[in-house]
């Protein structure tokens, strides 16, 4: 089981955005994505959100806590577990260089024109909800083959 955290940084109708397109064996190559990563030992999921996107913009978040996403057998047979966060509130300035990817700041209306993972396209539009919610989406090798969701409180 993987553990991670997703965040999507967001200011005057625009969204940072990273392009996946440094590490020849990243399973999200090509794709955009928010930002954060895998959690260090000892973690919670705001600490892991916080560090992780400090470290890929070197911005400092206020994160808010969005809803849990499961991919079950997502990558090499195993399970990630997501934490996804927005954040609206932030200080510093967009490093140049991340190692993962390029990072951009795209217009919100033209996020699903991008490529990104088929639930990207689904949960994204989840944003304009004030509700929390759980997901759970399956892949079969890279294409999604089924999605549910509980929203909280109905």
């Amino acid at each position: 089981m993987i553990l991670a955290t997703l965040c999507y940084v967001r200011s005057g109708g625009k969204t940072l955005m990273m392009h996946r397109n440094k590490r020849s064996d990243d399973v999200h190559l090509g794709k955009y994505n928010g930002l954060g990563g895998k959690f260090e030992p000892g973690e919670s999921p705001e600490e892991c959100v916080v560090r992780e996107v400090f470290e890929e913009s070197g911005l400092q978040i206020i994160p808010e806590l969005r809803g849990v996403m499961t991919f079950p057998q997502f990558s090499k047979g195993r399970d990630w577990y997501c934490f996804l966060y927005t954040a609206h509130s932030f200080r510093g300035e967009v490093k140049k260089e991340c190692p993962e990817g390029d990072l951009v700041w795209v217009d919100d209306d033209k996020l699903l024109d991008l490529p990104l993972w088929p639930g990207d396209k689904i949960f994204l539009g989840w944003f304009q909800q004030p509700h929390f919610f759980s997901a759970k989406f399956n892949y079969e090798n890279g294409n999604l083959i089924g999605h549910t969701v509980q929203f909280y409180p109905e």
